[in-house]
């Protein structure tokens, strides 16, 4: 099993980059003003679907909810770089920046989309946080929703047990004033696992939870940490009710 899920990683790997190569050119038109962006979002769509199709994974939504036409905070368990590519797909009509770690501005291709069509979260540089924020906010004002994982990355523990969120996120919807969406992947996990790992991996079906909207009123009459918490458990949910932490 972990020569086939080797086979399937080095499959997936050769899709997104022949697929980045291929929408790059369209990405870079879109960064010539800044009017421009929003035109990327589309093209984004569009490059999920197309590693959607080329590895075989199928999105299940186990619930959905109807989303509001407004900015939101979305928010979502973080297992697998799957999370990422299946976003976008599973919210074509609502566009949306990631806010992530700067670390990502290492890898090469990758620094130029997340730079100028995302949001860099410099976790040690307190200045540089704060214009993080500044910069999640304004993008909110005109319109993009945001998305998060609020445990600040690929926790290393055994998937898909979750590790604590950080309040960021949270501070950001009761500051920003918009409703938070949660969303729980169930099977992202094993589907496509970190990279660099000889484990198991395989096309399949990616199950999503979406759950009812945490209304505005909810997050102004809450305290950060008391958000955290009532959407850590949200989330958390259907994976302890489908048994997916028992050997946790």
């Amino acid at each position: 099993m972990c020569i086939l899920g080797t086979i399937f990683k080095l499959w997936v790997g050769v899709c997104f980059v022949v697929t980045l190569l291929i929408f790059y050119p369209f990405i870079c038109i879109t960064l010539f003003r800044k009017s421009w962006r929003r035109f990327s979002f589309p093209i984004n769509v569009v490059w999920s679907w197309a590693m959607r199709l080329l590895t075989f994974v199928h999105v299940w939504r186990l619930k959905s909810q109807p989303l509001p036409k407004g900015p939101i905070l979305i928010v979502a368990n973080h297992t697998s770089y799957f999370d990422i590519f299946l976003m976008y797909s599973m919210m074509p009509h609502h566009r949306f920046l990631f806010m992530g770690k700067s670390e990502i501005l290492s890898y090469p291709l990758l620094k130029t989309f997340f730079k100028y069509l995302n949001i860099p979260v410099f976790r040690n540089n307190k200045i540089k946080s704060a214009k993080s924020f500044i910069q999640a906010k304004r993008a909110i004002e005109e319109g993009w929703s945001i998305v998060l994982f609020p445990e600040g990355g690929i926790p290393d523990n055994v998937k898909p047990k979750m590790i604590p969120f950080k309040d960021g996120a949270f501070k950001l919807a009761k500051s920003a004033k918009i409703p938070i969406v949660a969303v729980t992947f169930l099977d992202n996990y094993h589907i496509f696992s970190e990279p660099t790992q000889f484990d198991y991996a395989h096309p399949g079906i990616s199950r999503v939870e979406i759950h009812p909207l945490v209304s505005v009123e909810m997050c102004d009459n809450s305290t950060e940490k008391e958000l955290s918490n009532y959407v850590f458990e949200l989330i958390e949910k259907p994976l302890r009710e489908r048994g997916l932490l028992k050997n946790n």
